[in-house]
């Protein structure tokens, strides 16, 4: 029955029926009203390639606006150490990954209901004013910026593949936090997911709760190709883990372009992670927020980023790798040749295959 099997008759009976029970307000006639969009991806250079990610109110955005800082940041004070060990240039990553949380949990929201400048937030000049921000050996007190016209949880799953003609799917899902709600409905093999948390309360915030309104959504499938102009495949890329998949993009793609890693080297790479942001979905969260970073890194780099300021938690070991830093996935294509070289992330149970 496709769409109607699912959004009408005993099936949307009974996901009503359970959020009802839970103390929900879901109708049938929201569910019989449900449509899904199929929007244009969104896109930034970063390296000679285009990379791709979803729009808003995903916060695909977020790595988007990142990388376009660390850009920026990184010509200004210097290239990234060739062994990834240079604690400035690690510095100059949180930064930018702080910047880019303030802006997107400052301004992402359902684009249906609510203008988001994405152009405006993505426009280089931005970038260049927005990487002003950040100082060469001091965490800065960041928060959202202006981009105006005027001015210029581990329950998810990614896997990428590519056939033998450069044809490329990134994919991403999740029923979020706790495998969702734990709500199981009646007669039902699936669970309710809990997306609804990341909604904002504040009346004046764009992302604020609201009827036939979508949240700030977290997961992100990631795509480059050769550009600019080009629909060529350069790789398929994601990194599951709620509010570490901007982070973790801007790692990898960073790891590829910056310091010339593979997939396999990008994915094994030690990774930081900006914490706490997104626990009130606003850009306060930035303000206060602390940096985890995993075994790898030097007690000398710690040290250091210490006295620029950050508050940091190290070494991060065992399973709270794969809780922190996510789980993810790369595939790459030689534009000249056409080889995949893929990558898997060693802190979970996926791999790469070809066939």
């Amino acid at each position: 029955d496709g769409a109607a099997g699912f959004y009408q008759g005993r099936i949307a009976s009974a996901v009503v029926e359970a959020t009802q029970l839970a103390g929900g307000v879901l109708s049938m006639e929201d569910m019989a009203s449900h449509s899904s969009l199929f929007e244009d991806p969104i896109c930034t250079t970063y390296g000679g390639l285009e990379v791709w990610e979803v729009g808003p109110p995903t916060q695909g955005i977020t790595a988007l606006i990142g990388l376009n800082i660390l850009e920026v940041a990184n010509k200004a004070h210097g290239d990234n150490d060739p062994l990834g060990n240079d604690c400035s240039a690690l510095h100059r990553r949180i930064e930018s990954t702080r910047l880019a949380f303030a802006d997107a949990l400052s301004y992402i929201a359902d684009t249906q209901v609510t203008n988001v400048d994405t152009a405006a937030l993505l426009d280089k000049d931005y970038a260049a004013r927005r990487a002003q921000v950040i100082q060469p050996r001091l965490a800065s007190k960041i928060t959202a910026g202006q981009p105006t016209a005027s001015e210029g949880g581990n329950e998810t799953v990614y896997f990428c593949c590519v056939d033998g003609d450069g044809n490329g799917c990134s994919m991403i899902n999740s029923n979020y936090m706790g495998f969702g709600t734990g709500i199981v409905p009646e007669r039902c093999g699936f669970t309710l997911h809990n997306r609804g948390h990341n909604f904002s309360l504040v009346k004046e915030h764009p992302n604020c709760l609201a009827p036939n309104k979508r949240p700030y959504h977290t997961i992100i499938p990631g795509m480059c190709t050769y550009g600019p102009g080009s629909t060529s495949l350069a790789n398929c890329f994601g990194v599951m883990g709620g509010f570490m998949q901007p982070q973790g993009h801007i790692q990898v793609i960073s790891n590829m372009l910056d310091l010339g890693m593979d997939p396999q080297e990008a994915l094994d790479a030690p990774r930081y992670r900006v914490d706490d942001v997104g626990d009130s979905a606003s850009d306060a969260d930035v303000l206060t927020s602390k940096v985890s970073l995993e075994e790898g890194f030097s007690s000398d780099c710690v040290d250091e980023l210490e006295n620029f300021g950050h508050e940091v938690k190290w070494p991060i070991t065992s399973y709270q790798r794969c809780e922190l830093f996510g789980r993810g996935q790369i595939i790459t294509r030689d534009p000249k040749s056409g080889v995949l070289c893929g990558g898997s992330d060693p802190r979970a149970d996926g791999l790469a295959i070809g066939w």
